[in-house]
């Protein structure tokens, strides 16, 4: 049975007609936004960073924040949408900008619980370059909070994965959250 074929059912199982005019292209059109939605199955991170990776002896902090993301909740199927913000300090190495976005990116297009999100972005980041230290937080509203369930309407959800210098040096740890949360545009 194909994708479409099941979305057909689960609309006739709801009590709707899949063939009433409004919902006749809903099943392909739901396979495709799936098929968006998780795009992050078939991409490589590690390939990603490893893209654009350069020597450079550079050893301050670099921050990229305010990344908008959205994802689907593995437990639901319900989307989780937030920013999230991404350090980390160098060790004769950095990677191109974008990249760290797209980082981001391949996780949240997969059905995903944000813990594991942040944890992967860390982890992944950490291993692919040998910094001396990662830091991300992913701060994010979820819809499966606000719209079934316990309906909390101003719930935001704030992960951390701090790793290496980030997790060890508390200074380094006040440093990165000063700048996420201190700078504006």
């Amino acid at each position: 049975m194909k994708s479409e074929d099941h979305v057909r059912e689960i609309i006739r199982s709801i009590g709707e007609d899949p063939e009433r005019e409004g919902l006749r292209k809903t099943p392909a059109r739901v396979t495709s936004a799936l098929d968006f939605l998780t795009k992050g199955y078939r991409e490589d991170p590690r390939q990603i960073l490893n893209e654009a990776l350069f020597r450079e002896e550079y050893s301050e902090m670099i921050v990229l924040k305010d990344l908008d993301f959205f994802s689907l909740c593995e437990h639901h199927m319900l989307p989780f949408y937030g920013k999230a913000h991404v350090a980390y300090l160098p060790a004769h190495r950095i990677v191109g900008l974008s990249k760290l976005a797209r980082l981001v990116e391949v996780f949240a297009r997969r059905l995903q619980v944000q813990e594991r999100l942040t944890t992967q972005v860390a982890t992944t980041l950490m291993e692919a370059i040998e910094p001396m230290g990662v830091g991300v937080v992913v701060e994010a509203e979820h819809l499966c909070m606000r719209m079934r369930g316990v309906e909390k309407q101003n719930s935001i959800v704030v992960t951390s994965a701090m790793l290496g210098a980030f997790r060890t040096r508390l200074e380094t740890r006040e440093e990165f959250m000063t700048l996420i949360r201190g700078c504006t545009r």
